[in-house]
């Protein structure tokens, strides 16, 4: 299953959001060193049910704008 993601790193609060089929994700973590990718995995992972080692970034490593990967089981 793929999962379109907007991340906003540095924020105030934390927050998830449906938008248009993906999801809007603000973490407080900087964009520095992985933190606010790991976070945002920390976050798909539990909402969906599935252990954090399944939730892969395929694309958008570097962008705000992501393509996640989870196991097909993963049911919201």
């Amino acid at each position: 299953m793929y999962l379109k993601v907007f991340v906003v790193p540095d924020a105030k609060r934390e927050s998830v959001a449906e938008r248009s089929g993906a999801l809007e994700v603000t973490v407080r973590e900087p964009a520095r060193q992985n933190r606010a990718n790991t976070r945002v995995r920390e976050i798909v992972a539990e909402r969906h049910g599935v252990p954090l080692s399944q939730v892969r970034i395929i694309s958008g490593h570097h962008s705000g704008a992501k393509m996640l990967a989870l196991p097909d089981r993963a049911q919201k």
